[in-house]
């Protein structure tokens, strides 16, 4: 029996011969809710040199982590400012 919250995060495909359930889609759509918003955070990541480190020790990579998600951050912030201020 597995615990709570570590279900599969696999899609359902149907076939031509049985589609998948309302129940299925509802379930796909939120799945992939989830991922793509993961996966555009690792794109943004893989444009700036991706996870790729040339440092020594495991305190630098860290840093060097850090300093690259916290400029992903302030370019998304910077790019959610600009798009409300354009709704406006």
């Amino acid at each position: 029996m597995r615990p709570q919250g570590c279900g599969s995060w696999s899609a359902y495909k149907g076939s031509k011969d049985k589609p998948i359930s309302e129940t299925q889609k509802r379930r796909n759509t939120r799945i992939a809710k989830t991922r793509a918003r993961i996966e555009h955070v690792f794109a943004g990541l893989a444009e700036m040199g991706g996870k790729g480190l040339r440092t020594i020790g495991l305190a630098r990579a860290t840093l060097q982590l850090n300093w690259k998600v916290a400029a992903y951050n302030l370019r998304r912030l910077v790019y959610l400012k600009e798009a409300r201020v354009e709704a406006f």
